[in-house]
C-alpha cells in the first residue's frame, strides 16, 4: 500500500505481480525518514489483514457482492471513503508455511528470542485455563518451552515448544518439535480401554525419538517410535503423517502405534 503524511492509504493493491505495480508501492524516501525506516529503497507497507470499520460502513460493504476484504472491500473503501493506516514497527513474522510457522515457534525457546514474552511494557496473556504446573521427574531439558499441565518423565527435550497437558515417557528424545499438547487428561479407565485396542496413552510414549517435528493435539504416539523427515521428500505423504516443507507432521488425534518409525 502507498500512505501519504497523514497516513491515510492512497493505494492498495492486493499480492501484486507485476514488477511495474511492485515498483509503484515502493515507501518514498519521504515516509522512510518520517517513519524511520533508513536508507533502503527495497521497502514497502504490507497490510496485517487486522481492519477497524466504522459499523455502519462495514454492514454496507458486507451486504454486497463483495467475497473478499483485501482483493474488493478495501480498495473500494479507499477509494469512497477516508480509510487511515497505522503503521506497526514490532514484531511480525509471515507463518503461511509450514516452515516459517515452524521456525517463528521454535524462535520462543531461543535464549534471544526476536518476540520477548515476558516484557513487562506489553505483557502476553494466554485464556485462563487453571492447570496444576508442570512436573518434571529426572528429564534434562534445554532451550524449551513448557505449558501448564505438563508431565515429563526422565525424558530430553531441547529446542522445542511443548504444549499444554503434554505426556512425555522415560527414555524419550525430542528435538526441535512443537508438540501441541492436548485438551484433556485421560483417567485411568481411558488408558486401560484404550490399552486393549492397542492405543498408546495420549502423549509421547516411552524410548521414543522425534526430531522435526508438529505434534498436533491428542495425538497418541508409542514406545520405541523414531520419526523424523530424513530422508524423505520436502512435500509427501504417510500413515498417520504428513512431510511438509521438510517437517513432520502428526495430525490431530492421530494414533502412532509402539515401533512405528517414520
Amino acid at each position: 500500500m502507498q500512505i501519504d503524511a497523514d497516513r491515510q492509504i492512497r493505494e492498495f493493491v492486493e499480492k501484486p505481480q507485476e514488477t511495474d505495480v511492485i515498483d509503484s508501492l515502493r515507501i518514498p524516501a519521504e515516509t522512510r525518514n518520517d517513519l524511520g525506516l533508513g536508507d533502503d529503497e527495497d521497502q514497502y507497507l504490507a497490510s496485517m489483514g487486522i481492519y477497524v470499520f466504522n459499523r455502519d460502513v462495514m454492514l454496507e460493504y458486507l451486504d454486497s457482492d463483495h467475497i473478499d476484504f483485501g482483493k474488493h472491500i478495501i480498495p473500494e473503501a479507499i477509494d469512497k471513503c477516508r480509510s487511515f493506516s497505522y503503521v506497526y514497527q514490532g514484531y511480525w513474522e509471515d507463518v503461511g508455511t509450514i516452515r516459517t510457522f515452524f521456525e517463528s515457534n521454535l524462535d520462543a525457546a531461543s535464549e534471544l528470542p526476536k518476540f520477548n514474552f515476558f516484557d513487562m511494557e506489553a505483557p502476553i496473556f494466554t485464556r485462563p485455563r487453571f492447570l496444576p504446573a508442570s512436573k518434571i521427574n529426572g528429564a534434562a531439558i534445554d532451550h524449551a518451552v513448557l505449558s501448564d499441565g505438563c508431565i515429563i518423565n526422565r525424558a530430553q527435550i531441547s529446542d522445542s515448544i511443548v504444549g499444554v497437558r503434554s505426556v512425555v515417557g522415560d527414555g524419550t528424545m525430542i528435538q526441535r518439535v512443537v508438540m501441541m499438547g492436548a485438551d484433556y487428561y485421560e483417567s485411568a479407565d481411558s488408558i486401560d480401554r484404550n490399552n486393549t485396542l492397542g492405543r498408546p496413552p495420549l502423549g509421547i510414549g516411552s524410548n521414543t525419538r522425534i526430531q522435526n517435528a508438529i505434534i498436533d493435539k491428542n495425538a497418541r504416539i508409542g514406545n520405541n517410535c523414531i520419526i523424523s523427515p530424513a530422508g524423505k521428500d520436502e512435500d509427501c505423504d504417510g500413515e498417520g503423517y504428513y512431510v511438509r516443507d521438510g517437517i513432520v507432521i502428526i495430525p490431530k488425534n492421530a494414533i502412532i502405534p509402539d515401533n512405528t518409525v517414520i
